[in-house]
């Protein structure tokens, strides 16, 4: 209903205007009171006039049924619904689905661990983003394809080979029974430390190193399974495989549909650049195949090396061309560290050459450095790398330290929520003690939230349905804050932004917090008006807290 009367009112606002431009109706600053405002500042060039006096035109001019008033102050309208509107839409705000991508396909691409290595912060940031942005996009209507990929060739799988046969004194695959299940994830991660040591530090080593990626290639083209040498890959491919699987089932994410290797992406790839070499969208260069991208304002990217193996570069052409191929997607979601972001750019303007729908539809979502207090930038090549296990573990002993006890359920909370309230770009600072607080802007502070209305609803015997006709100040403060909740979801929605979700559940149960201190509930006279509230701001927060990943339990 509030979509319904907003819309109404620019409408009419881009009509008294005789405008092009639809105006922007915003929630309110809540020093005014209002519930929604009318900014007029992009029109003062068009009409000749300030925004304070457009303000004062408009503020005088509107009409609705369901405007109570409109008042100008500075270059604002500030309106006010009647309270029977706010009401009604506060009560129904919980049930509101965007639609914005109804009849769409997408494809959301994010994880994207690499097997023969550790899961480390980063991939735990882009699975936990990457899983929500994903569920507002299929809660729009889309047709949601999710699709996790990772490299299971390139050199460092060779890094990892090389260490493994010599961990093992030879090609040995039986002797890697006395590795525990338990630690094998581990285990082949400080294999991987050990061949990276070697590249850098001794040349037999790498040229050894090289042979080998070279043999992780050829068995893919043989499909040998049988050598002992396939057997160490694929048993090794598997233990990462699993190990991936278990963090995914403890971070209660949506599943995959689909785990795509870069080995399946190779050939499609290097048939996509040998066949862009003869259209001249490619060139030769030493012995390597190159892009050169200066010419587009980017810069020049091996396709496949001199060695004749295909890069990252070559492989990512393969996997957008068989998304394309599979999905015929409306859009192309890739969530990934923002150390790619030319890389990408390179990539999509080659493959602009043959599909230019597939770079026309992909968005690039790209984070920063994950990080604990202090600043401390570590390397996962070198070993000391902050892991995704690692972030988990310090949640868990932060918690430990509160009433919260280790809680899986309020640490998963605090983790995810840590991550999700700040908006995806820069780097992520990751403050265990703060992730945990119940005082602050957290996920267990938002559950505990929750679960504090729960309590409140407890004591009232019979919530019945009611006609809300009039609000008092501190019911029209919270009723106006409940029925933002759509806009926002909309906003996370279509800008792919979940921050706008967590700023927003925050500032909720702030304004919840003042009503309580203010209205009586249990007895009062005003006690179904108000328990009416209270179940409306628990709906909208047990939505709003489902649609981050985040559970809503009822007692703490």
């Amino acid at each position: 209903m509030i979509t319904t009367v907003t819309s109404a009112l620019a409408l009419q606002a881009q009509k008294l205007l005789q405008s092009d431009t639809l105006p922007l109706i915003e929630p309110a600053h809540p020093k005014f009171g209002a519930d929604f405002a009318i900014p007029c500042f992009s029109y003062a060039r068009e009409q000749q006039k300030s925004p304070a006096h457009i303000a004062e035109f408009l503020a005088g001019k509107l009409e609705h049924s369901a405007l109570e008033k409109a008042e100008a102050s500075g270059g604002f309208v500030n309106i006010w619904l009647t309270a029977s509107v706010l009401a009604e839409a506060a009560l129904a705000a919980s049930t509101f689905r965007a639609s914005d991508y109804r009849g769409k396909v997408v494809v959301a691409e994010y994880s994207d661990p690499n097997p023969f290595k550790v899961l480390h912060a980063g991939h735990l940031y882009t699975t936990i983003v990457g899983d929500v942005i994903a569920s507002l996009v299929e809660s729009a209507g889309a047709t949601m394809h999710r699709i996790n990929y990772g490299g299971d060739v390139g050199l460092h799988v060779g890094k990892t080979m090389w260490a493994v046969v010599h961990y093992l004194g030879g090609e040995y695959p039986e002797k890697l029974a006395s590795v525990p299940e338990a630690e094998r994830s581990i285990w082949l991660s400080q294999r991987y430390v050990e061949g990276s040591t070697a590249y850098e530090e001794d040349e037999q080593a790498k040229a050894q190193i090289i042979e080998m990626n070279k043999r992780v290639y050829a068995l893919h083209a043989d499909e040998d399974h049988d050598s002992a040498f396939a057997q160490l890959y694929w048993t090794g491919r598997q233990w990462s495989y699993d190990g991936f699987d278990t963090l995914y089932e403890q971070l209660a994410i949506q599943p995959f549909e689909a785990y795509w290797p870069e080995s399946r992406m190779t050939p499609k790839g290097m048939a996509m650049v040998q066949e862009g070499l003869a259209a001249g969208v490619f060139e030769k260069s030493d012995g390597a195949t190159v892009f050169k991208g200066e010419a587009h304002g980017l810069h020049t990217r091996v396709f496949i090396n001199s060695e004749g193996i295909p890069t990252y570069e070559a492989k990512d052409l393969g996997l957008a061309a068989t998304k394309w191929q599979e999905f015929h997607f409306d859009k192309n979601i890739i969530i990934t560290g923002n150390d790619i972001v030319e890389y990408m750019k390179v990539v999509l303007k080659a493959l602009s050459f043959k599909y230019p729908e597939i770079a026309n539809r992909t968005a690039h979502l790209t984070h920063g450095m994950i990080k604990l207090p202090g600043g401390v930038k570590m390397s996962s090549r070198k070993g000391n790398g902050l892991l995704a296990s690692d972030i988990l573990e310090i949640a868990t002993e932060a918690s430990k330290k509160t009433v919260l006890g280790d809680n899986k359920a309020t640490v998963l909370a605090a983790v995810k929520y840590a991550f999700l309230r700040q908006r995806i770009g820069g780097d992520i600072i990751f403050d265990p003690e703060e992730s945990v607080s119940l005082e602050g802007n957290s996920g267990p502070y938002l559950q505990y939230a929750y679960a504090r209305a729960c309590g409140i609803l407890r004591k009232i015997s019979v919530i019945n349905d009611v006609s809300i006709t009039t609000l008092d100040e501190h019911e029209r403060n919270l009723a106006g804050k409940i029925v933002v909740y759509p806009t926002v979801l909309r906003q996370a929605t279509i800008e792919l932004m979940p921050h706008h979700i967590c700023t927003y559940l925050y500032e909720l149960a702030q304004v919840f917090n003042r009503f309580y201190e203010k209205s009586r509930i249990v007895g009062e006279s005003r006690e179904a008006e108000r328990a009416a509230l209270v179940r409306a701001y628990a709906e909208v927060l047990k939505e709003g807290l489902t649609v981050l990943g985040i559970a809503a339990p009822e007692q703490i």
